[in-house]
């Protein structure tokens, strides 16, 4: 039988850190599935999609990024990344280019307006809901620091999803 770890241990600590993480991530996924609906508002009324928005969201201002880099960071097909690329075209917001040292290989960059949708894109989303607003000026104070020193990457060496293959 073992005995439990004093309050003061660095296992306790660690513990009490698990699980004061586990409650602070459960009440931040509560409060934005609890606003989830302005997201489809904003997206409704700008005329996006989900997945027009994701994709404005992985390409910046005067960087084109090949269409296979694309399907890496949305963790799709390439299939898919042409479709999304399609429908963000056809709107104008991007344009296809080809690499002039190799013409197999297509970038995708933001148009102007493009580059104008995803600022009115952000602008709206980055409104915050009335709920937050109504936060004392201390505790958002405490809030924004708090979740300045979150990464925004996940752990480099925990991968999302497990590997595919027998090889992996």
């Amino acid at each position: 039988m073992s005995m439990p770890e004093p309050r003061d241990s660095p296992v306790h600590g660690q513990a009490a850190a698990a699980l004061a993480a586990a409650e602070v991530w459960r009440l931040m996924l509560e409060f934005t599935w609890a606003h989830r609906s302005r997201l489809y508002e904003v997206l409704k009324e700008l005329g996006l999609t989900a997945g027009d928005m994701k994709a404005l969201m992985a390409l910046e201002p005067d960087q084109s990024r090949p269409m296979r880099s694309l399907a890496q960071v949305w963790d799709c097909d390439a299939s898919n990344v042409t479709w999304m690329v399609d429908r963000l075209e056809e709107r104008g917001y991007v344009e296809r280019q080809l690499l002039s040292t190799d013409r197999r290989v297509k970038r995708v960059a933001l148009t102007s307006l493009g580059v104008k949708a995803k600022a009115e894109l952000l602008a709206r989303l980055y409104e915050p809901p009335s709920g937050l607003v109504g936060l004392p000026l201390g505790d958002l104070n405490r809030l924004r620091a708090a979740m300045a020193l979150l990464p925004l990457q996940p752990h480099p060496h925990r991968h999302p999803h497990p590997p595919t293959d027998a090889s992996a």
